[in-house]
């Protein structure tokens, strides 16, 4: 290495380049930089990722140290760089983009890159003398960017994943909230946008909390495949270049450095092309992207209006609606939800088709698969936040709309199928279609029930649950 006052020299295979003195970087992650102006996803903006890097790079100097491949000395600057980049320090040292060629050996190498520089440092040297501690020959010792890559990935959407259920779980406790404030509030289901049959407000959200709360399992469920890792696999799965015992080593100290219940893969081989864990998190993430989508079109319905829509609650006013409608005010919150389920669902079909160019022994497509994930869950509980706080929060009812509307709907007349019968059921509402007149109304008129008995058929409590009435038709 060259020094100058304010620069430093390093090379590489296709030669030297110029780096500033005190960079933590160096000449690999410089060519990154230079080759894959992408996009404006950076490896800086992701911090679980560069802490999924920092736990994976712990790990191996960890088994290394334990092989004797590592002095005390490089194994203490290693551990304690990657505890300063835990701590949240140094992440602007990060700023390759997450879309790169090479299948992840910028970013990989960033890590190494950093870590080495601030190992030497905790050292007492300066950055750049990597003959006291190397990016390569230490802290990426029995390890190519094949295995660590996708291992701090792993750790990283794991990460993640913890992360998003706070967000997801207030969303539904919000909506759970909804359903005991709207529990006795009467209101007309609708299948097909055309009446149904009665129902509570307060079941129309306890349904939005229960089709939610139903995908943690599966987010769960497809966040453990996270757990399962091939580092040790190095290039293409025969654990070249490292020592026996080197990947249960490893393995080992990132499953105690975690606390998570990390495993080796069987099958070395297999697992290093094999990228199946994020298309089937991304798959998980959809379900939620479209069930959240959903939530937010019948809460765009049932608020539409105010005058001349259902207009059966309001959304929190946000900000006026239009720049010629004076008065106006749109459902913004539930738009821009809908719109973060659709960049959901896009990047999904983007993992998947990534996934499926594995080739050989490797999938090159990675980064693009990374950034989508870590993008995606990011939205997401952005996405989950804004829904709660600025939306669901604030909903209020309009009971005496719901009313009207189920004492006014032909929907009722289902209600009294079981007492009536169904061609008694389909005149009656055929009749109130043709004169428009109230189900109520022309069931009295011809007499095919009492009053009382009516009234107890269509009391609220009578038609939003299965009940038994000891009722029958006079004709």
């Amino acid at each position: 290495m060259e020094n100058t006052e304010n620069k430093r020299i390093e090379h590489d295979l296709l030669g030297k380049r110029e780096l500033p003195a005190d960079a933590l970087y160096g000449i690999q992650t410089l060519r990154g930089i230079e080759n894959f102006s992408i996009s404006r996803f950076r490896l800086s903006q992701y911090p679980l990722f560069i802490n999924g890097l920092a736990y994976t790079k712990m790990a191996a100097a960890d088994a290394n140290h334990q092989l004797g491949l590592l002095t005390d000395e490089q194994y203490n600057g290693i551990v304690a760089a990657c505890k300063d980049i835990l701590d949240g320090k140094y992440h602007d040292q990060f700023p390759v983009d997450m879309i790169q060629g090479g299948a992840g050996t910028s970013t990989n190498m960033n890590a190494n890159e950093v870590i080495a520089n601030l190992a030497l440092i905790h050292m007492g040297h300066k950055p750049g003398e990597y003959e006291y501690c190397s990016s390569h020959d230490h802290v990426n010792r029995s390890q190519s960017t094949h295995d660590a890559y996708p291992t701090a990935i792993h750790m990283g959407l794991y990460a993640s994943h913890l992360a998003l259920l706070p967000h997801l779980k207030e969303l539904i406790a919000e909506f759970k909230k909804r359903d005991d404030e709207f529990a006795n509030i009467i209101k007309m289901g609708r299948t097909q946008l055309e009446d149904a049959v009665p129902m509570t407000l307060g079941q129309t959200f306890h349904g939005f909390a229960s089709i939610l709360e139903n995908e943690i399992i599966h987010l769960n469920e497809a966040a453990e495949d996270f757990l399962t890792v091939n580092l040790g696999a190095t290039a293409i799965g025969t654990g070249i270049c490292s020592e026996p015992g080197y990947a249960e080593k490893a393995v080992d100290a990132l499953a105690r450095i975690t606390g998570w219940n990390v495993k080796l893969a069987d099958d070395w081989v297999g697992a290093t092309s094999d990228t199946s864990c994020m298309v089937g998190y991304m798959s998980a993430l959809k379900r939620v992207a479209v069930k959240i989508s959903k939530i937010s079109n019948d809460l765009r319905l049932l608020a539409s209006g105010p005058r001349c829509g259902l207009g059966e609650i309001n959304l929190p006013a946000r900000q006026p609606g239009s720049s010629i409608m004076p008065g106006k005010v749109n459902p913004v919150i539930p738009e821009v939800v809908s719109q973060v389920a659709f960049k959901i669902i896009g990047n999904e079909l983007c993992v998947t088709m990534a996934g499926e160019a594995s080739q050989m022994e490797l999938n090159a497509m990675e980064p693009v698969m990374a950034q989508c994930c870590f993008e995606s869950v990011d939205l997401l509980a952005n996405a989950f936040d804004t829904l709660r706080t600025l939306c669901v929060e604030g909903i209020t009812a309009n009971p005496e709309k719901c009313l009207e509307e189920v004492h006014h709907s032909i929907g009722i007349v289902t209600a009294l199928n079981p007492y009536i019968g169904y061609d008694h059921s389909t005149d009656i509402a055929k009749k109130a279609l043709e004169t428009g007149c109230s189900v109520y109304d022309l069931v009295l008129e011809e007499g095919i029930l009492t009053k009382e008995d009516l009234d107890t058929i269509l009391d609220p409590k009578n038609m939003v649950r299965p009940v038994k009435l000891d009722i029958k038709a006079r004709k």
